[in-house]
């Protein structure tokens, strides 16, 4: 409650605080300090301020911006602790009589420092200003019990200290009853001591009254006396003026026309009123408490749920290393079987090998001892049988006897790479719910549309949709019943597709993808273009000599050079016409129609280059050009006021030319095919106005095909 009862200017508690017509409330002292003088000519006319009218208009209120206040002119001289601005008081003018305490001079104005309204003082200054006697009131009675509150003893050893019973005066120290007695008895030096109350104790000296000449906040205080009729006391209340009143302010003040109340009756009122607020606010503060109760067990819950899941997360790594550490030990001990094994085939060779190797050996010393006999005779005997020894020996080494049988590497390989990636991509899966592809997107209907040759569609999931979804697919035909193709890919529900063919109906689809899988299809919904198209010209790719105007439909040119201009639609299929309006037409220009790719040059004449078809006119004649090539010259120009037609034929792959109606010359090119867009050269001699979704001309029809 304390910031209630702290003044927004000083930021202390209020003192002598007065009401403001805006409801807020300021110390007196303060009031005086924030009042600035008024320019002279927002002053009211001081005969009509001192007349019978004046004093109504003195009340009224100058409500208008900061700016108009006055404080544009004055620099500030100091800030509050609440960081509100004051204005140094202006002086009075020399020669004028000083006001009484408490008001302010004529013609000042003060602002409230918190919603920065801004009232006109009148006559009475400040004083014209009501006291806040119940705000005093609650000041006071908090600035007792606050101060009660802190009155301890200054010598008790007990914790906390007793509450103070008496102040002496001389020694300026507060005890409590059995400190008094120890420490402060009433004989010897003490005997001549006073003894008082504590400070802010009722009744005590300094204690404070209630600032009125009361005897405190209860209901033995002096009712309030009118500001206008110090002898009168407030018995009415004026609604009009939302202020107490009293009987003389309604017989002869201000308040004598308005509609006034009885002062008991309004009190009751208002008590119900701010009683009835109050239970709302006393709701919604019991809901804020339970909510605060609820933030802080949710604060418990998120440490205890982080414990337990860091718990949870520290066993599963540790699972996955000690499933490690005992895969480890088998491919160990694979390893050691692998070592053992290729050991005990090398050691059985070896031994094997040194047998046979001693043996032929001594085969081979015993050989060479019989050889060194002289005694034919004897070696004959025995000759025949050691060289088949001798050869059964030799025919032991055999191919691939003298060969390991193991290699020294191992043809062991592990693949860790995959496991490692697996370690690496580890992470927590925020959904609790198994993930599937997503359900079938709905098509929003009332949101597809089409424009000429673009359509947009649009489309959203299905309410309570759990499954994520990463994207969309957007599928559309050829328009002629071919096979579908995607158009688009991404995370809008909202797409449009633009260079179709006009008069054409298209299908379309969508379904939706995730890490999954992909969805179902959507229902198909069928589109038809505009069977005629409805186009302005492009001031994108137009030359910059060429002006635009009338919503891009006239254009005109600063240059006496040809320059170019096209249409802002494309057209590859059907049978399409618009026409073209002369509006001026001065020294017998050559202005070009027809239609050109996108890339046709812009600085001349439509037709001189391989890229525009186009018929070029003056008043007289008119030619065919294509390639800088003229053909098929014919009579009959145009002026101010003509029309100029053109055929686009892509069924039959051909463009024809009107003026006025009348087909000038026969079908101007044939076999064009491809993607074209409308198209005009002119100079600075002509203006011209597009006109375009007509129907082709009833002559030049193509009779319709029999339905299937």
């Amino acid at each position: 409650m304390e910031e209630e009862l702290k003044c927004p200017v000083c930021g202390s508690l209020f003192r002598e605080p007065i009401i403001l017509p805006c409801s807020h409330n300021v110390c007196l002292p303060c009031a005086r300090t924030i009042a600035v003088q008024t320019p002279e000519s927002e002053q009211p006319d001081s005969e009509s301020a001192a007349g019978g009218g004046g004093g109504d208009h003195a009340d009224k209120l100058s409500l208008h911006s900061e700016t108009d206040s006055g404080y544009g002119s004055y620099t500030p001289s100091l800030k509050s602790p609440n960081g509100v601005r004051v204005l140094p008081l202006v002086p009075a003018p020399p020669g004028a009589a000083a006001a009484p305490r408490g008001a302010g001079p004529a013609g000042s104005s003060l602002t409230c420092p918190q919603c920065h309204r801004s009232a006109s003082l009148d006559q009475r200054g400040l004083r014209g200003f009501q006291r806040n006697r119940l705000l005093e009131a609650i000041v006071q009675r908090y600035q007792q019990g606050r101060a009660a509150a802190a009155a301890k003893c200054q010598l008790c050893d007990r914790s906390p200290p007793e509450p103070a019973a008496v102040l002496c005066e001389q020694c300026e120290v507060l005890y409590c009853a059995a400190c008094q007695l120890r420490c402060h008895p009433a004989r010897g030096p003490f005997a001549k001591h006073r003894l008082a109350p504590p400070p802010a104790h009722p009744g005590a000296p300094g204690g404070g009254g209630d600032g009125g000449g009361g005897k405190g906040a209860g209901g033995g205080r002096k009712p309030p006396t009118c500001a206008e009729h110090d002898l009168e006391n407030y018995s009415m209340y004026c609604v009009s003026c939302r202020s107490p009143v009293c009987y003389q302010c309604l017989e002869e003040g201000r308040h004598a026309k308005h509609d006034v109340k009885a002062l008991g009756a309004m009190w009751k009122q208002h008590k119900a009123q701010l009683s009835q607020a109050l239970n709302g606010v006393s709701d919604k503060a019991k809901e804020a408490k339970e909510f605060l109760v609820q933030l802080k067990n949710l604060l418990q819950q998120i440490q205890e749920n982080g414990l337990d899941y860091e718990a949870c997360l520290v066993a599963q790594c540790d699972a996955l290393v000690d499933a490690l550490t005992r895969q480890k030990a088998k491919l160990l001990t694979k390893v050691t079987k692998e070592r053992e094994h290729k050991l005990k085939v090398v050691w059985d060779q070896i031994n094997h090998c040194t047998l046979k190797l001693r043996q032929s050996t001594g085969l081979m010393e015993y050989c060479l001892e019989v050889i060194k006999e002289n005694d034919p005779s004897g070696f004959l005997q025995i000759s025949d049988a050691l060289i088949k020894r001798v050869q059964v020996s030799q025919e032991q080494w055999v191919k691939g006897a003298l060969e390991p049988k193991v290699s020294a590497e191992f043809d062991l390989t592990l693949d860790s790479e995959p496991l490692l990636q697996s370690i690496h991509q580890l992470d927590f899966i925020q959904m609790k719910f198994p993930v599937s592809v997503p359900p079938v997107p709905l098509l929003q209907l009332e949101k597809c549309c089409t424009r000429n040759n673009s359509v947009t569609l649009a489309w959203r999931m299905p309410p309570l949709t759990h499954n994520p979804v990463e994207g969309y697919i957007l599928e559309l035909d050829d328009g002629d019943g071919g096979q579908f193709r995607e158009v688009y890919v991404g995370k809008e529900t909202l797409c449009t597709i633009d260079g179709l063919h006009f008069n054409s109906t298209y299908n379309a689809r969508v379904k939706a993808f995730n890490s999954s899988g992909v969805g179902p299809y959507s229902k198909t919904v069928i589109l038809q273009t505009s069977d005629v198209a409805w186009f302005t010209f492009d001031p994108s790719s137009a030359h910059r000599d060429i002006v635009l105007s009338n919503d891009n439909q006239t254009a005109t040119c600063n240059s006496y050079d040809d320059r170019v201009v096209l249409g802002t639609a494309a057209f590859s299929k059907g049978v399409h016409y618009w026409e073209l309006h002369v509006d001026r037409y001065d020294n017998h220009p050559d202005p070009a129609f027809g239609i050109a790719r996108i890339n046709v040059v812009k600085d001349m004449m439509l037709g001189k280059d391989d890229k525009a078809w186009a018929m070029y006119v003056d008043n007289n004649r008119s030619w065919f050009m294509h390639c800088n090539s003229h053909t098929n010259r014919t009579e009959g120009g145009v002026s101010k006021g003509a029309t100029v037609g053109v055929l686009l034929d892509l069924n039959k792959h051909n463009l024809t030319f009107y003026i006025n109606g009348q087909q000038q010359g026969p079908p101007a090119f044939e076999n064009i095919e491809g993607v074209f867009m409308p198209a005009l050269s002119l100079n600075r001699n002509v203006q011209v106005t597009l006109h375009t979704g007509l129907e082709v001309p009833q002559s030049v029809k193509q009779p319709k095909q029999p339905s299937n």
